[in-house]
């Protein structure tokens, strides 16, 4: 593989990584409030987190962009107050990954919750523990095998995205050029039909890989709840 070749897997897995870990405390507090609250304009917040799905991803991209953008306000507020800048850097590429991974991760962890019998957490409340102590030492525990999957659908989603990520940030190399955007680079050009073939199972390998470990992972929580 090139430098270039591997600037671009370095960049997909930290933007990859960086996009899970910051979904993934909003996600699980998302799906816990979807799954055991009932308030007024639910459905609403249900279909504005499930709705990335649907929209075509240059259309979240561009949604990103007259938000997030240099001159958008949040933009300008986040640059001004904060230095943090998100259009055309890598950090807006994370976040573009994100947005778009997002819906997979609170479904996955919804279902979880959903599963885990309430009369365990009941019985916790009246025993004085107050709701947050419930969450953290019954519910959590209950449901890590769906978060564990969740966070690896988003992450493996975010390895894929193309449609958000080139429409936000653009494809910068070495700094928003991430594996989608250099395989469909190279194919735009004589003779690169062999690097795109050598990224693409690169790709592939890590999303099996990370599919395996989660797999593993979320087998041997189940074992250990089964056993304790």
């Amino acid at each position: 593989m090139t430098p270039e070749e591997w600037t671009a897997v370095r960049l997909s897995l930290l933007v990859a990584t960086t996009a899970t870990l910051a979904s993934l405390p909003v996600g699980v507090a998302v799906a816990w409030l979807l799954a055991r609250r009932q308030f007024w304009g639910k459905g609403l917040l249900d279909t504005l987190v499930h709705l990335p799905l649907i929209l075509p991803p240059v259309v979240t991209g561009y949604l990103l962009l007259i938000t997030f953008g240099r001159r958008a306000p949040v933009g300008v507020f986040l640059a001004d107050n904060f230095g943090i800048v998100f259009s055309f850097r890598w950090t807006g590429a994370a976040l573009a990954c994100a947005v778009m991974g997002f819906p997979l991760l609170v479904r996955a962890v919804r279902l979880s919750i959903e599963a885990v019998d309430t009369r365990l957490e009941r019985a916790a409340g009246t025993l004085g523990a107050r709701p947050l102590w419930v969450f953290a030492t019954v519910t959590l525990p209950l449901c890590l095998p769906g978060v564990i999957a969740g966070a690896i659908l988003c992450f493996a989603k975010a390895m894929g995205e193309f449609g958000a990520t080139i429409t936000f940030v653009s494809n910068i190399p070495g700094e928003t050029q991430t594996l989608p955007s250099l395989i469909y680079t190279l194919t735009q050009v004589p003779d690169g039909d062999a690097a795109a073939l050598r990224l693409t199972l690169v790709s592939i390998a890590i999303s099996m890989l990370a599919l395996l470990g989660s797999e593993l992972l979320a087998r041997r929580i189940c074992v250990r709840q089964m056993t304790a």
